[in-house]
């Protein structure tokens, strides 16, 4: 079946681009480089050989939210001083965050997923209210197929930027993979809210309309899905994904004939 979500392409915009849909989620690159210390990034992994098995450990860097585990000392330190060496090369944290979150896009757009994670991670360090920093982690995590930690971020996201029609939509695209994948009626159910806040926040959004569609279909509720499909259509041609018109043609023929 057609792939819900394609591995995002970055480029320059503003918040409302789409993040992991046809479009990428675009990072507003800084204008000015800053030179700024952040605390000492260590191998992504290390091989640790116990009774002659070898264990992968990850490095927490990397992990969303850092994993959101007690921190050493040792990392507290280097966080501190992280903190305090933008203090020095910023306006204000805020603008740190942006920066960091920046950097964590265009990290993404080259599949260094990694280095991404740990960027957004600094990001949230610098400015907890950062909406991007869970909006990049919840990509992190698609692409590296989790999809629960994915949908947690994105929630997290979308209730600091609960009118970002764009955000909305995305983590509903990744809650309707979630109810493909595991038949969770909750999945489907939120996903369903997210996508009529999102066409009650942007009228004109035609991947929220494709993906209101994609939701009917799943639920075998054809006629509806080419509503939706059409809506989609008469929005944006671009939207529209013929591999799953074919999809849906072989299920239910076009209505209005405007697909054969």
């Amino acid at each position: 079946m057609w792939g819900l979500l394609l591995l995002p392409v970055l480029a320059v915009g503003q918040a409302q681009t789409p993040v992991m849909v046809s479009a990428s989620r675009a990072a507003k690159a800084a204008a000015n480089a800053k030179t700024v210390t952040a605390p000492k990034e260590t191998a992504k992994t290390a091989d640790v050989v116990t009774n002659a098995v070898v264990e992968r450990v990850i490095d927490v860097k990397i992990l969303p939210l850092f994993g959101e585990r007690s921190k050493s000392p040792l990392q507290i330190e280097d966080e501190i001083r992280f903190l305090n060496d933008c203090d020095q090369n910023f306006t204000s944290r805020h603008e740190a965050s942006q920066f960091f979150a920046a950097r964590g896009w265009e990290y993404i757009a080259e599949a260094q997923l990694d280095t991404a994670a740990y960027r957004f991670n600094l990001a949230n360090l610098l400015d907890d209210k950062n909406a991007d920093a869970f909006w990049g982690l919840g990509v992190v995590s698609y692409q590296r197929n989790q999809l629960g930690t994915a949908i947690k971020m994105l929630q997290r996201g979308a209730s600091l930027a609960d009118t970002n029609a764009v955000l909305l939509t995305d983590l509903a695209t990744v809650e309707l993979e979630q109810y493909q994948a595991k038949q969770d009626t909750a999945s489907m159910v939120n996903a369903r809210e997210h996508l009529a806040r999102a066409i009650f926040l942007r009228p004109d959004h035609a991947t929220a309309y494709m993906k209101l569609s994609l939701a009917n279909y799943l639920e075998a509720k054809y006629g509806d899905a080419w509503l939706y499909l059409h809506k989609a259509y008469t929005t944006s041609i671009t939207s529209v994904d013929l591999d799953y018109v074919h999809e849906l043609l072989a299920k239910q023929p076009d209505p209005i004939g405007l697909f054969k």
